[in-house]
């Protein structure tokens, strides 16, 4: 009951976003980024937020989209391919400086600072409106979640106890050091005229790709890249019924974006939710004409996004979770901590390779053994 409630709370959350959005005539544009805030604010489980991350959230990616209609309207003549990959390099400099805590939001100031370049003109007016919009789609989302809460609402996930941060300075050095943020930044540089020259119908997938998947070990990448494909498989199939059948409104928006999360969570894939729901309201711009080709054709080019960030991390300083496991696992000296952070990454590498993965012993056994 808890799942179809939060179903029918995106589907609200959603239609009253895109509603009010549409009602203060902000672009299309606009109503999806404030449709797909309003639809990943809600938690399917009705818990909490921290309330630090809604004025965050808006300064982050108020300040990278900034960044991207200034260089935008500053370099127009600059070829596209050209703008985009400096904007790119742009932001993952400025995802290094992101503290721990909120190193969780580099993937959105990837995205985010690129956003303005997709449109046809970057200008101050589309980032007032698309910013509105997102602003409008977090309150609408939260306090609709707040009045649809159960009784008992779930505590939220207590937050891991965090060391000492390296200064500021310590911690830029060590990331231009390491050759993976190297890797990261100049194929996020070059994703776009790769996916131009490849021949991709929207060749902004494979920067995506490579900035929301690309990650340090091969089993986090292939984790991250089988999520991805799977959440995007969910994603495309309600904008398919809803929008052919019904047409384009805040009523469809509602509905396709609550019908996913209603096919999601009856399916018991709820760790697919946020790429379904996203995937879902990119559809919204633009969707009536482009409908014979944009769907598949955006499948596609996300499939080849993901062959190119696991091109990259396979072929490109490859580092191998699994491999890192199995040493750890025979060190003696080795933390139980330590294995449980591998653990997942380790699992997909053997997974996909098909071998077997000696799991680790829970920890009073391990302390037994060592005794």
């Amino acid at each position: 009951m808890v799942q179809l409630r939060g179903a029918l709370v995106i589907a609200l959350a959603v239609g009253l976003t895109s509603a009010v959005c549409d009602g203060l005539n902000l672009s299309g544009e606009a109503i999806a980024y404030g449709a797909v805030i309003a639809a990943v604010i809600v938690r399917s489980d009705f818990s909490r937020w921290p309330l630090a991350i809604y004025p965050v959230l808006l300064v982050v990616v108020g300040f990278c989209m900034a960044i991207g209609v200034v260089l935008g309207l500053a370099l127009s003549a600059v070829p596209q391919v050209f703008l985009f990959g400096l904007v790119a390099a742009l932001m993952q400099l400025f995802a290094l400086l992101l503290p721990g805590k909120l190193r969780m939001l580099s993937g959105v100031v990837a995205v985010a600072g690129v956003l303005p370049l997709l449109s046809s003109a970057p200008s101050w007016s589309d980032w007032g409106q698309e910013l509105l919009a997102i602003a409008l789609g977090m309150a609408i989302g939260t306090a609709l979640q707040l009045a649809f809460s159960p009784a008992e609402i779930p505590p939220s996930e207590a937050p891991a106890e965090e060391s000492a941060e390296p200064p500021l300075a310590e911690r830029v050095i060590v990331g231009l050091q390491s050759p993976f943020f190297w890797r990261k930044l100049v194929f996020a540089s070059l994703a776009l005229a790769i996916g131009q020259g490849v021949g991709a119908a929207t060749p902004k997938y494979l920067y995506f790709g490579v900035v929301l998947l690309l990650n340090d070990s091969i089993g986090d990448t292939l984790g991250r890249v089988r999520d991805r494909m799977v959440g995007v498989s969910f994603g495309i199939l309600m904008p398919l019924l809803v929008f052919n059948t019904l047409g384009i409104g805040a009523l469809q928006n509602g509905l396709v974006m609550g019908g996913t999360a209603a096919l999601v969570m009856a399916l018991n894939k709820a760790s697919y939710l946020r790429t379904a729901l996203i995937s879902s309201g990119v559809a919204f711009v633009g969707y009536g004409p482009l409908v014979a080709w944009y769907i598949p054709n955006r499948w596609i080019d996300y499939l080849m996004g993901c062959g190119l960030a696991l091109a990259v991390g396979l072929l490109l300083f490859p580092n191998s979770a699994l491999r890192r496991y199995n040493q750890l696992r025979a060190d003696p000296a080795a933390s139980s901590e330590q294995l449980q952070r591998l653990l997942p990454a380790a699992r997909e590498e053997a997974r996909w390779l098909g071998v077997p993965l000696a799991e680790p012993l829970p920890p009073a056994l391990s302390a037994k053994e060592s005794a």
